[in-house]
């Protein structure tokens, strides 16, 4: 059986460059000029040969939890209206338990086993099963709506609005998490289905940025990761290699994810539609809390509203506050993969998050003051950053001893040797990590490049911090060439198949 990514769709091949993307955009158009319905039929089944490209048999796994969830949600709705809202929350509970038992088969039933052989000394095998991709991204989408059908008024919206929805193909691999009130009157807006040419363009430009960011910028600093978290090296590793193997991977991820989010922002733009802001400079972050704001953004909605806030939230003292915090962030950090690790980074940004809420609260007590001073703002970016990279060692190293011999190192505990354990040649990789963080700090990101055009969905607070950008995009001459440089840089070193790193979460 292939594994998730040995033939997946990526928005960074030729196959979709050229030939998917341009083919979707000419039938939906095409199509929306004949009649509405069938445009979104159109996109919802190109999004589904989508998912379907790598392994065709998961488009069954995925159309029957569309199925099930559609019904379900069906059912709560009837028996809101009938006023039986005891069977409505009693399916709620049902289909949520559905949902998960779904996500945890697939996802971390050989983690559970695993362990549980571990601690009972038993022997006990599960056949072995092939991750479906994004089905993290596709079953949470499915709950928050379920959920929301049983808080909200309840809304009915046609099956095909319903699969496009859950299905919709710049989301579907690696998110953001959509919510239904955002998406789905922009099926039902008629301007959707009319080409334009100036969001062609706007969705063009953001995603070649994100197509370069993807190509040059993170697969260009990745080659920097492996040799130092993945050989027995990791063992003898001197502080300039372990501070360059935590640096470049803390700036492929940053480069990564942030590619694979403009790119579907881009995409989607190009349909006409907007998908909600999932990335927004979060190393420029002076606390924990505010990274959390700006850091896969959708998860940390979802987590908020679906789980701190049930669990209680902030509403029943601090202690039971930070407990929540330390529950969320747990279960936030064992959905990224079935993993201790993940478990560790999660309960690590648990703490981070307590703590930064402590210190809040003592400052405002002590002197009022609710934002740090300009020098104030330059030492909570830097400690900031620092807990983060910290993260991210335990975040990516494959176990706990590895994590551990890499954070020794970077504290000096085992020597301050200045050659290098992996055979690295320092100008180059410092070279690497030095112009990307720079980006990373400094530059605008391409919401804020993008001010005015609004290519994705944002709250007042980033739309507002997008307005203050100091490089702007205008549709002229120079910057066309400039966004077809970083277009056909991109495209001649599309040398290598390179999935996006959230693939696998």
């Amino acid at each position: 059986m292939p594994s998730p990514v040995s033939f997946a769709m990526l928005f960074n091949t030729l196959g979709f460059i050229f030939v998917f993307l341009p083919v979707t955009l000419a039938g939906f158009f095409l199509l929306g000029r004949v009649h509405q319905t069938l445009a979104r039929v159109w996109l919802a089944s190109a999004s589904l040969a989508f998912y379907g490209w790598w392994n065709p048999t998961y488009v069954v796994l995925l159309a029957g939890s569309i199925g099930v969830n559609y019904v379900m949600a069906a059912s709560i709705t009837r028996a809101r209206a009938a006023g039986r809202q005891a069977r409505a929350r009693a399916l709620l509970t049902l289909a949520v338990a559905a949902n998960l038992v779904l996500l945890g088969w697939f996802k971390y039933a050989a983690f559970f086993v695993a362990n549980l052989n571990a601690v009972a000394g038993a022997h006990w095998v599960i056949p072995r099963v092939v991750l479906p991709l994004g089905i993290s991204f596709f079953t949470f989408t499915q709950i928050a709506y379920l959920v929301d059908l049983s808080r909200d008024e309840p809304v009915r919206y046609p099956f095909v609005d319903y699969v496009l929805f859950v299905t919709y193909f710049p989301h579907l691999i690696a998110g953001p998490i959509l919510h239904h009130r955002e998406m789905m009157p922009q099926f039902r807006n008629e301007g959707t289905f009319r080409f334009r040419a100036d969001r062609a363009s706007v969705g063009l430009t953001v995603f070649a940025i994100g197509l370069f960011k993807k190509v040059i910028l993170a697969d260009g600093v990745s080659r920097f990761v492996a040799p130092v978290f993945d050989t027995q090296a990791v063992q003898h590793l001197t502080l300039p290699d372990a501070w360059g193997g935590a640096l470049a991977y803390t700036l492929q991820l940053y480069f990564d994810f942030s590619a694979y989010c403009d790119m579907a922002i881009g995409a989607s733009t190009m349909l006409g539609m907007s998908i909600p802001l999932n990335f927004f400079s979060p190393y420029q972050a002076t606390s924990i809390i505010e990274f959390w704001r700006r850091w896969h953004m959708t998860l940390s909605r979802f987590l908020r509203d679906y789980l701190y806030f049930p669990l209680g939230g902030n509403r029943h003292g601090t202690a039971r506050r930070y407990i929540n915090l330390m529950l969320t962030m747990v279960i936030g950090g064992l959905w990224h993969g079935a993993a201790w690790t993940f478990v560790a980074w999660g309960a690590l940004h648990g703490a981070y998050l307590c703590v930064n809420h402590a210190w809040r609260a003592l400052r405002t007590a002590v002197s009022g003051a609710t934002t740090p001073s300009a020098g104030g703002r330059v030492i909570a970016q830097t400690l900031t950053l620092l807990a983060v990279v910290a993260g991210w060692v335990v975040f990516r190293a494959p176990d706990f001893a590895s994590a551990r011999a890499v954070l020794m190192s970077m504290a000096g505990l085992r020597g301050a040797a200045t050659g290098s354990a992996v055979g690295f040649s320092w100008p180059a990789v410092y070279g690497w990590i030095v112009a990307l963080m720079a980006i990373a700090l400094v530059a605008p990101n391409t919401q804020q490049i993008m001010a005015g055009r609004r290519p994705a969905l944002a709250d007042e607070a980033y739309s507002g911090q997008a307005a203050s950008a100091w490089l702007r995009w205008s549709p002229n001459a120079a910057a066309a060439l400039l966004v077809a440089a970083l277009f056909v840089i991109a495209v001649l070193n599309l040398n290598q198949r390179s999935p996006f790193l959230y693939f696998q979460f």
